[in-house]
Formats: C-alpha cells, sequence, structure tokens
C-alpha cells in the first residue's frame, strides 16, 4: 500500500510540474508505469480542442461574410470598390496606355483583375473640357491676328464635347464586350474580358488626346495633323496589343474586321475633334471689309468747289 500510494503520488507530481511548465519533457525513471502517456493524451485533447474551436471560428466568419447582403446596384456601396485606385496605380495605368509595344497586355499587366471607374471618368471629363476650352482659344487667338474676326463665346461645345466622349467610352466598349461575348458562344476556347475591363481600356486609351488636343492651339496645320496622327496610332495601338489575345482564338477574317472597326471607330473620333472644334472660321464670324465699288467714266463726280465766273 505504501509503494502504490508513493506511485500515485509520483504520478501527481510529474503531471503538476508539467501543466506549470508545459514546453518541458518529462521521462519517467521508475520501471513500472508513468504518467508519460496519461499526460500526452490529456495536453493532446486539449490542443485539439482548441484546433476545433478554431476552425468553428473560421466556419462562422465564413458563414457570417457569406450572409452579408451585398449591395444594390442602385446604392453608392456598389460602386465604391470601382473607385477604390490609389493615385500610383491610376499613374502606372496611364504610363501602360502611353506606351504600348506588342506582347503587353494592359488588362493583363496593368488591370491585374481590379479594372476601376476613377481613371476613366475624369479623363473623360479633363478631354472633353479641354476640347472645349482650347476650340474657344482657337477663335481668341485668331481674333488677336485678324481684328475683322468676330469672336463670341461658345458653351455649347462644352456639352457637345461631354456627351461625344462619354458615349464612346462607355456604348463602343458595351458593343465589343457584347460582340466578344457572342463569338465565344461559338467559339470555346476564346477568352473574354469584362465589361469594366474594357470600359477601362478604353477609357485609358483616351488620356493621350488629352495633351494633343493642347497641342493643336499651334497655328500650323501640318503640326496639328502630325500630332494627332501621332496620338491616333499610340491610343490604336493600345487598343489592338490589348485585344488581340482575345480575338486571335477567332478566325482570321473576324479578327481583322473586328480590329479593323476598332482602328476605324478609334479614328474617327479624332477626326470629329479636330474637324468640329479646329475647323476653320465659318463665314458668319467674318466681317467683310468695305471695298471700293467702281465708278464709271461717264458718271460725273459732284464737285464740291463752284467754278468761278469771270465779269
Amino acid at each position: 500500500m505504501a509503494a502504490a500510494d508513493e506511485l500515485v503520488f509520483q504520478e501527481f507530481e510529474e503531471a503538476t510540474n508539467l501543466a506549470e511548465m508545459p514546453d518541458a519533457a518529462t521521462t519517467s525513471q521508475s520501471a513500472g508505469l508513468t504518467s508519460r502517456d496519461h499526460v500526452a493524451v490529456t495536453v493532446g485533447s486539449d490542443i485539439g480542442y482548441g484546433a476545433e474551436v478554431g476552425e468553428e471560428e473560421d466556419d462562422k466568419t465564413s458563414l457570417l461574410r457569406e450572409e452579408k447582403p451585398q449591395p444594390r446596384f442602385w446604392t453608392f456601396d456598389y460602386y465604391q470598390s470601382f473607385f477604390d485606385v490609389d493615385t500610383s496605380q491610376v499613374l502606372d495605368r496611364i504610363k501602360g496606355s502611353l506606351l504600348p509595344h506588342p506582347g503587353h497586355n494592359f488588362v493583363r499587366h496593368h488591370l491585374r483583375n481590379h479594372p476601376d471607374l476613377y481613371g476613366p471618368f475624369w479623363i473623360c471629363a479633363t478631354l472633353a473640357f479641354v476640347l472645349a476650352v482650347t476650340g474657344n482659344l482657337t477663335l481668341v487667338l485668331a481674333q488677336r491676328r485678324d481684328p475683322s474676326i468676330h469672336y463670341s463665346p461658345q458653351f455649347h461645345k462644352v456639352t457637345i464635347a461631354g456627351i461625344t466622349i462619354y458615349c464612346y467610352a462607355w456604348l463602343v466598349p458595351l458593343a465589343l464586350w457584347g460582340f466578344l461575348r457572342w463569338r465565344q458562344g461559338m467559339r470555346e476556347r476564346m477568352g473574354l474580358y469584362t465589361f469594366l475591363e474594357t470600359v477601362c481600356v478604353y477609357g485609358y486609351s483616351l488620356f493621350v488626346f488629352i495633351p494633343t488636343v493642347v497641342l493643336w492651339l499651334i497655328p500650323v496645320q501640318w503640326l496639328q495633323w502630325l500630332f494627332g496622327a501621332l496620338s491616333l496610332s499610340l491610343s490604336a495601338a493600345g487598343l489592338v496589343f490589348t485585344l488581340w489575345p482575345i480575338v486571335r482564338e477567332d478566325t482570321r477574317l473576324v479578327a481583322a474586321a473586328l480590329l479593323s472597326t476598332v482602328v476605324l471607330l478609334h479614328a474617327l473620333l479624332a477626326l470629329g475633334c479636330k474637324l468640329y472644334f479646329f475647323q476653320p472660321l465659318p463665314l458668319d464670324h467674318v466681317v467683310p471689309a468695305p471695298q471700293a465699288t467702281p465708278v464709271s467714266p461717264n458718271v460725273l463726280l459732284p464737285s464740291s468747289v463752284k467754278p468761278m465766273t469771270t465779269f
């Protein structure tokens, strides 16, 4: 009985020491039954219980996240994620749109499955404002060179520029995305960009026209057309290089027709802005100079000096 009591007391003492120092390893010096296995089972059960509790908490967190209602599309919370970008990301995407080259996919290298509407929105707004302002400044500078030109502010150009730019930046990507989605149903290997990615690509592609419009203030026609052709080449090349990995899975005819349409619409936008906002002065803005009417030799001019009569 004394030996049994001593053995039980020794097991209890070893278990107490292990509880106070959980990192310490206990070894039994006795040849008989030790409490090592018993303690190991106890500690192991505690660890297993903690792991199960952690897994249950993770499951509850995921369930709460799934049960959280998604914001409606008419609320500001729905569109908040589309404007969640910082300045460095916007500048990187602008730089990528200005420096296109083959094999450089704008969506893969710059968007990275995180398209935004912040950059396209302000790029379109800036381009519309600069178009309207420079179109009016062209008339002001022309009036300074030729005083016979009558200038009146044309505020309606702001509205026309805004409607034109925003419609192009939204409707053309929508039509392109719808066409590619239709072709994807016919070609299983063909990929597809999301609608927001397509809008983002078109929005950033218009940035190159902002400095070009400012340079169009230079009153040299051939230089204006040179700047326009250069900006159109850079912008259209960025669109073609971005869309090529998608359309190359389609037939050659469809791919060529689609890319040609994209470039043609881009060229029509640039050409329309050049001809409308920087058009030659219309006739109603020019006051004709007074011209001398020819006098017939048979018509006698009235003389203000009466002839002197001699007496």
